[in-house]
């Protein structure tokens, strides 16, 4: 139990390796599916075609879908198209990265789908029967006397063993239509194929930098959210646990019970004097539900610029190094204005 714990720990702190993890769980579970899927060909000229289509084509988009829907990425590319610009421009070639990404990823359980189905030629005969050409396969007076519908009605019942007499036709017609099938199923493995390798390979070999800017920023944008909710976590468990606190201090009166010994009652003290701190600082000095909204909205409507301050550690011409935006902001610092010289004294004690 502790190493599955361990790999979805790790599966979720690496984003990238959960969802290639999950594309391949899918892939598996298309061809589980219809490895155990129970192929019933209706065996009618109106219904065979729709029934051999649709089961090529319907549960690949399905798989598509379902990708999309597991993938953790599309929530944040919703975000950052619908996001208003605020102080941080919005990138065309970001938002194009995050969507080929997801795409790529989604396409993975169809693919997988489709070579299955194309391989094993079920459902290409059932959709196809009706159109052979049977006098190719021996018995040229099997056909002889019948109509056009009576000839299609023959030709559908091919993929259905028990309804089919003549066995020796609708092996020969059976392996013909399987045999292409196939066929169409290897050219389907290495178009995609070939499209991935272009895309994977040498694409990054004509766009190197502008590739590598999208990567960087696509990634930047899922590691924020990720620090940002983490960091609106803390702020949450932090407000509660004040809140909860205040709530009982001013019910009782007091949380804590005096003892009789002094040395456990100042322990206990400053250990909870410690735990309130920490907490103090989890706030991050907001302490009302409206600054808590204001916040929240804010960062929705106008996200910070992606331009870092540079903060001095000594507190010293901290204004200057900022510029007017912080110089008001922080216009003391340890006592000190700025552009105000400081002088040194000079302090003699006499012994006498």
């Amino acid at each position: 139990m502790d190493k599955f714990r361990m790999m979805f720990q790790f599966l979720q702190s690496n984003q990238e390796s959960f969802m290639n993890g999950i594309c391949g769980i899918m892939a598996l579970a298309s061809a589980q599916m219809y490895s155990a899927f129970e192929f019933n060909c209706p065996c009618m000229p109106e219904y065979n075609y729709a029934y051999g289509i649709g089961l090529l084509l319907i549960p690949p988009i399905w798989f598509f879908l379902l990708g999309f829907v597991l993938n953790n990425n599309v929530s944040v590319l919703a975000e950052e198209w619908k996001r208003p610009a605020g102080q941080r421009r919005k990138d065309p070639t970001i938002l194009r990265y995050m969507f080929v990404s997801i795409t790529q990823r989604s396409l993975i359980a169809p693919m997988v789908w489709v070579s299955v189905t194309l391989m094993d030629g079920k459902s290409f005969l059932c959709a196809f029967s009706v159109d052979l050409n049977i006098e190719r396969f021996g018995n040229y007076s099997l056909l002889n006397g019948m109509s056009e519908m009576e000839k299609l009605k023959l030709l559908a019942r091919i993929p259905c063993k028990d309804l089919f007499e003549h066995q020796e036709i609708r092996v020969a017609a059976s392996r013909y239509i399987k045999c292409i099938s196939q066929a169409c199923g290897w050219m389907f493995l290495l178009m995609m194929t070939f499209t991935a390798f272009l895309i994977r390979a040498i694409r990054p070999c004509f766009t190197q930098a502008a590739f590598l800017k999208t990567k960087y920023w696509s990634h930047y944008i899922d590691i924020e959210r990720k620090m940002f909710d983490d960091t609106c976590k803390e702020h949450a468990k932090s407000f509660a646990k004040v809140c909860i606190q205040q709530y009982f201090e001013g019910i009782s009166g007091e949380m804590r019970g005096f003892h009789n010994q002094r040395s456990s009652k100042d322990d206990s003290e400053d250990e909870d004097g410690d735990n309130k701190k920490s907490d103090e600082e989890k706030l991050l000095g907001i302490r009302a539900q409206d600054d808590m909204n204001k916040v929240l909205w804010n960062w929705h409507t106008c996200k910070p610029a992606l331009a870092l301050r540079k903060e001095n550690t000594n507190g010293e011409h901290n204004g200057t190094l900022n510029g007017e935006a912080n110089g008001a902001t922080n216009g003391f610092v340890k006592g000190h204005t700025h552009g105000v010289e400081k002088k040194e004294w000079a302090v003699y004690y006499s012994k006498v």
